[in-house]
């Protein structure tokens, strides 16, 4: 697969957004290209993660438990996005619908990669601590619901966020491994 076509999508993964041009070339540079058939697992729920899988063409499909129930995945997706940063179970199984390519992002490579661009380990900081900013926000939200509707709130964890900004989590210690920034 030719890099443009494999930097293409990482550009519009939320995650990489921002990055510079050849921070994300460097992402597809050491990403895994994966083929699966049709009927392939690509991820099994609830077993540990070691790097993510962006859906570049093809369908694949989430399946939930032991049921039927299924949610199709698009391509242009990323599946297990947390197993890239830290250690993650994956959540549901992923299968291929039909034959899909994708590029898996692992943790180890990522790593390394932050070992030697410290910023990009910021930039991860960075959007995961809006993001959990975001969420904490909608769930002071929907507890201020609960209390106008006469319903108990769910009690606020101990260590929750007040501040508008607080400070990013730390991913990885570049001290510790000898990189310098």
């Amino acid at each position: 697969m030719p890099v443009d076509k494999v930097v293409a999508p990482l550009l519009r993964v939320s995650l990489f957004a921002g990055l510079k041009p050849l921070q994300i070339t460097e992402i597809a540079r050491h990403a895994e290209r994966i083929k699966f058939r049709r009927g392939s697992i690509i991820v099994e729920g609830d077993t540990a993660g070691d790097g993510a899988y962006l859906i570049v063409s093809g369908e694949a499909e989430h399946h939930f438990g032991h049921g039927s129930m299924s949610e199709p995945i698009e391509p242009g997706s990323v599946v297990g996005e947390l197993a890239m940063l830290v250690e993650y179970f994956y959540r549901s199984t992923v299968v291929a619908v039909g034959s899909v390519h994708c590029l898996k992002i692992t943790r180890a490579a990522l790593h390394e990669q932050m070992r030697e661009d410290p910023t990009l380990a910021e930039h991860f900081a960075l959007v995961i601590g809006g993001r959990l900013t975001r969420v904490a926000a909608e769930l002071r939200a929907i507890n201020e619901v609960l209390v106008q509707r006469g319903q108990s709130p769910v009690p606020p964890a101990p260590s929750t966020i007040d501040s508008e900004d607080p400070p990013a989590p730390k991913l990885l210690d570049a001290t510790a491994t000898g990189a310098h920034g």
